[in-house]
């Protein structure tokens, strides 16, 4: 099967099936044309799958058929049962689809961090930039410790929380601009770069692992997640495909906008072990164990289920969540 002859065959027949599918109501003659196009286009969309797997054009159907399934049971839906169905499928399938650009943020943000790092520990000049003896002593010695324990456990889990879903949000919401996702980026990796440049040459870099891995590894996990989604945003308006700008960046805005409401639990964890973990007098493998555990839960879920539930078609879009959760209530 040549898709693209396919789907531009097709393509009238799809547009009309979208087109019906956002009606409120219906003659009976309409009523009949959704049920059969629906018909026609569930037979479509096997074809397409079983030839070419999950395509782009294979999810625009889906979403089409999962909207005109909605049109026709006419079922009511409770927003407790449609959660499931958000966490089993749709969040894990719009992580899925990002976890490359989510590696390829990852490795920026380390090797600029570790670039600054070896930047400040071979110059000593840069070093003494920063701040005199007394005071980057300071920083190693209490500063750095002391700011995960000064403020009660409750109140400064929901202080990093807050903040980092903000920054995660600002980096989906600002994505389409292009310059905010990299400029966050590169800030955090400096600053990370030099807080260990510092706690390295100060001979605290065990401190420095200790006090950043429990939390850092699902928290840092979370905003390049946030990072990638934005950057995927961009791209969807520099390089729409067959689609025009408009029709690129609301598919993609829908499906990431499902990411920023998932990363809001994931960074609640993260915030709930930088404030009762991280200043635990616990031993160094039981507070980064912790952290690691986190961390491979989240892959797990963004890897395995996420690939399952991509692999069985789904996008992450909130339409089709909306669409299939109705469904799923209707029986």
């Amino acid at each position: 099967m040549d898709l693209d002859a396919y789907s531009a065959a097709h393509r009238d027949e799809w547009d009309r099936l979208d087109e019906l599918g956002r009606r409120r109501h219906y003659t009976g003659r309409e009523a009949d044309e959704l049920i059969e196009r629906y018909q026609s286009g569930s037979t479509q969309l096997s074809a397409i799958k079983t030839v070419a797997g999950s395509t782009s054009q294979g999810d625009r159907l889906s979403v089409s058929l999962s909207r005109a399934r909605l049109r026709f049971t006419g079922a009511g839906t409770n927003i407790l049962r449609q959660l499931p169905v958000f966490f089993a499928i749709h969040l894990p399938a719009a992580l899925y689809r990002i976890r490359w650009l989510t590696l390829a943020v990852a490795v920026a943000t380390f090797v600029i961090a570790g670039l600054y790092a070896l930047w400040i520990t071979q110059n000593p000049a840069v070093l003494a930039a920063l701040g005199s003896n007394e005071d980057l002593k300071k920083l190693v010695d209490e500063d750095f410790v002391d700011y995960y324990s000064e403020n009660p456990a409750a109140s400064f889990t929901g202080q990093v929380w807050t903040n980092n879903a903000w920054i995660a949000a600002q980096c989906i919401a600002f994505g389409i601009l292009g310059v905010f996702v990299p400029a966050v980026i590169f800030q955090n990796a400096q600053n990370l770069g030099i807080t260990g440049a510092v706690m390295f040459e100060y001979q605290r870099g065990d401190i420095f692992f200790l006090y950043i891995l429990p939390h850092g590894l699902l928290e840092l996990t979370a905003i390049f997640v946030a990072a990638a989604a934005g950057l995927r945003i961009f791209w969807a308006w520099v390089a729409p495909g067959p689609k025009t700008r408009g029709q690129s960046l609301a598919e993609n805005g829908r499906s990431l906008f499902t990411v920023a409401i998932g990363l809001v639990f994931v960074l609640l964890v993260s915030g709930i072990i930088e404030g009762f973990v991280t200043p635990a007098p616990w031993p160094w493998f039981v507070k980064i164990g912790i952290g690691a555990l986190a961390l491979a839960a989240f892959l797990f879920y963004m890897l395995f289920v996420g690939g399952r539930a991509a692999r069985a078609g789904h996008t992450g879009d909130l339409e089709e969540f909306e669409a299939g959760a109705t469904q799923l209530v209707a029986g």
